[in-house]
Parts: structure tokens; C-alpha cells; sequence
């Protein structure tokens, strides 16, 4: 067996009392002493760190890069300006997701594919034999750099009060920065995962990267784990590759188009050429586009999607558990878990954290493409049909600086 891979960070988080994790081949906390409700509730409330340093980080340059990055990925990456970032996916041909990812536009001529720690060796395998074909040249930094996830209501004021920092404050979402940080060298980017408002990404080399989680540490941020990660992340309903991409229960591949932010994530621009997967994409896209409007004409090109679910019966809902409506299987649960909420009152800047918490048992679910939010379901928990509803989202974001939970009755 090999040894785990660690990141800069690993001592920092030995130091803290981290329960480490094999995770993707590499060595990470899963959460501290505190505990993942603990971290969830802060991250919402006020600001966590969490240490990314494992996502893959693929440097891609050479006079052919852009033509490259047009082939192999679902968005248009020639839209992209420099200091500008956007979420694609890697397709197969058959219009499936090979992986997620993030791509950065860091100078004119370089760009950064960030992807899943877990995908970095089998999308290496896919996309070097295809560059090949091109005059580009793709370096893996992985080991190279570290990156901290900057999440939370107060990340900005943080941020903005270092010295050199106030040049975030005019930061929208998907921009990025390079500047210097009280003598370090960072960059930055209003990017996140964790579906808050006001959320950074920064990237930086060794003694940068750890300098930087020490002083946000000072400056009253708190350690957040692969747990909160996970947890944060469903609760915005963003998807994971292995549970809303990939393979699903039936061992059968998911179609891109199955997960709503592919809406954002694959473009037909014209500049994009015949990229990979490009005829399936444009099948489901379609069909997607009807089905939306309540068309379900063409729903044999994409007859399951995955949406946000809710459990209205106690239980807690798992990875894997069928779906059923009117007594027929529909689909299965793809992530769940009981997920903790801060119980708020007023609205936007006047909001109010009352002290109070509660929890409640939410996911997501790859159902029957005809199955609308509001549909009331039952998902087989244990052997036991609980009710539960589709909804539309668990957490509205669009109004700084606070994420607020959406709680179904």
C-alpha cells in the first residue's frame, strides 16, 4: 500500500487535533475536536478555512492551449479574460462527465485546471494522450502549491484587513487577483464550494500558503474538515463527482446534462469547434431545455436528473437509498446526511442569529426527469418508505453576506 500524500498543511493539522482520513490518496483532516456540526454552524456564521492543497492543479500553456482546452472541456475558455475563472466539466464522448472542474485564466498564455483530488491520475490519463495531438504543454502542480478555502459572512473583512488586502473589496464572483499579503505573494479568487455568499479560494507556494492559514487562525477563522466540507456543500446542493457524477446506482454512466449546473457549465459557442462529447451534450441539452418547460417529449435523451430532496419523516437520509412516487422506484438518494441550520430572524444585512440550531435530514436524489419540485416522494430508509419532498433549493445565497437555509415542512 502506498503511503498517503500530505500537504503543506498536514502538521498544522496534527497540531490542531485533526482526525485524518485516507482521502483520494492523500492524507486530510475530516474534522477537529469541535466536531463537523460545530464547523458547519461557524462556517455559516463567521469564517472557516479549509485546506483544498489536494485538488489537482493542472497548468496548461503552449500556442495551442486554448484550441486544447476548447476540445477537452464543456465551457468556452475563450470568453475567459485573464484574471477570470469559470466551472466546467471534462466530457467523454458518449456525453458523460469524466470530472468537474474549475478553470482559472492566471496570466495571457497560462491557464489552471483545478479537479478532483481523487480523478487526478485517471483525468491525467485522458487528457495527456489528447494534448499530445496539440501544441500545449500540461504541467501538474499539484505537489507544487497549496490552497486554502476562504468561506464565511466575515472571509471579505478578513481578507480586506490585511495589509494589501483592500483590493478584494471590488472583487465579483469568479474574479481573480494576484497580490501581495503583508509580504506574500498570493493569489486569490471569489470562488468556493460551500455555497456562501461571500467565499474565497487562495493559492500560494509553501511558506505562503501556511503563513496565511496561521494569520487568518489569528484573526479568528476556524479549522473546517472534509466533513463540514461535505455537509456545506449539499446543503448548497452542489454536486460530487462519485455520487452526482460518474456512475450511478444501477452501474450505468450519469449524463452531464443530469446535474442543473451543466446549465452554466457546457456552451455551444460557435469558437468551440467539435469538442468532445459535443453531439450527446447537445441531445441532452435539448431534451434538458423542453423539460424544464414541462415537455417531456424527448425525456429518453435525458430520463433522470438529480435534484434537491428533503426527508419530512424523522430519518436520515444515505447515499444509495431508492426513491419511490405513487408506489414505483424512481431513482435513488446520491448524498444525505442530517445537516445542522442556524435558526435566523429579519432578512438580508438585518438578519439575526437568534442562538438557536436545529437539524434536518436533506440530499440530493437522481429521480425520473418528470419529477418537478414540490412532488412529494418516498425514499426507502433502512426498510422503511419515509415521506420526503423534491424541493427547489435547501439555501438561498443571492443575498450577502449570509447563506440562508430553506427548511421544507
Amino acid at each position: 500500500m502506498s503511503e498517503l500524500k500530505r500537504t503543506l498543511l498536514y502538521q498544522a493539522h496534527v497540531d490542531a487535533g485533526a482526525t485524518m482520513v485516507d482521502f483520494g490518496g492523500w492524507d486530510m483532516p475530516v474534522q477537529y475536536p469541535t466536531g463537523i456540526i460545530a464547523e458547519h454552524l461557524f462556517t455559516r456564521q463567521y469564517c472557516s478555512l479549509f485546506d483544498v492543497s489536494h485538488m489537482g492543479r493542472l497548468f496548461v500553456s503552449g500556442p495551442q492551449r486554448l484550441e486544447f482546452l476548447q476540445h477537452v472541456l464543456t465551457s468556452d475558455a475563450s470568453a475567459l479574460e485573464v484574471g477570470k475563472a469559470q466551472y466546467s466539466m471534462i466530457p467523454a464522448e458518449d456525453g458523460s462527465a469524466v470530472d468537474d472542474a474549475y478553470l482559472y485564466r492566471i496570466e495571457e498564455e497560462k491557464f489552471m485546471l483545478v479537479i478532483n483530488a481523487g480523478n487526478i491520475d485517471k483525468d491525467k490519463a485522458h487528457l495527456l494522450p489528447i494534448a499530445e495531438g496539440f501544441d500545449v504543454k500540461v504541467e501538474d502542480m499539484s505537489g507544487c502549491t497549496g490552497s486554502i478555502a476562504v468561506q464565511g459572512p466575515t472571509s471579505k473583512a478578513m481578507l480586506a484587513g490585511l495589509e494589501g488586502g483592500e483590493a478584494i473589496n471590488g472583487m465579483k464572483r469568479n474574479d481573480i487577483l494576484h497580490f501581495c499579503l503583508e509580504g506574500h505573494e498570493i493569489m486569490i479568487s471569489r470562488t468556493g464550494y460551500t455555497g456562501e455568499p461571500l467565499s474565497f479560494e487562495t493559492f500560494a507556494r509553501n511558506d505562503d500558503i501556511v503563513w496565511l492559514w496561521n494569520r487568518l487562525l489569528e484573526l479568528g477563522a476556524k479549522p473546517a474538515g472534509l466533513g463540514a466540507r461535505d455537509t456545506l456543500r449539499m446543503e448548497a446542493s452542489m454536486p460530487l463527482y462519485g455520487h452526482e457524477m460518474g456512475v450511478d446506482a444501477e452501474g450505468k454512466l450519469m449524463p452531464i446534462f443530469a446535474v442543473f449546473l451543466a446549465k452554466f457549465a457546457v456552451s455551444f459557442n460557435e469558437a468551440k469547434g467539435d469538442f468532445i462529447g459535443k453531439a450527446a451534450l447537445a441531445k441532452q441539452h435539448e431534451a434538458f431545455t423542453k423539460i424544464l418547460e414541462g415537455d417531456y417529449s424527448l425525456i429518453a435523451d435525458l430520463p433522470r436528473r438529480i435534484q434537491p430532496v428533503a426527508l419530512l419523516d424523522r430519518g436520515v437520509l444515505r447515499g444509495g437509498m431508492p426513491v419511490y412516487k405513487d408506489g414505483k422506484q424512481v431513482g435513488w438518494v446520491t448524498s444525505g446526511t442530517m445537516i445542522p441550520y442556524h435558526v435566523l430572524e429579519g432578512e438580508g444585512a438585518d438578519i439575526k442569529f437568534t442562538g438557536e440550531t436545529g437539524k434536518r435530514a436533506i440530499g440530493a436524489a437522481y429521480m425520473d426527469s418528470d419529477i418537478v419540485a414540490g412532488d412529494k416522494i418516498e425514499i426507502d430508509v433502512r426498510g422503511r418508505k419515509l415521506a420526503a419532498m423534491v424541493t427547489k433549493t435547501h439555501l438561498k445565497n443571492n443575498k450577502p453576506p449570509y447563506a440562508i437555509p430553506v427548511i421544507c415542512k
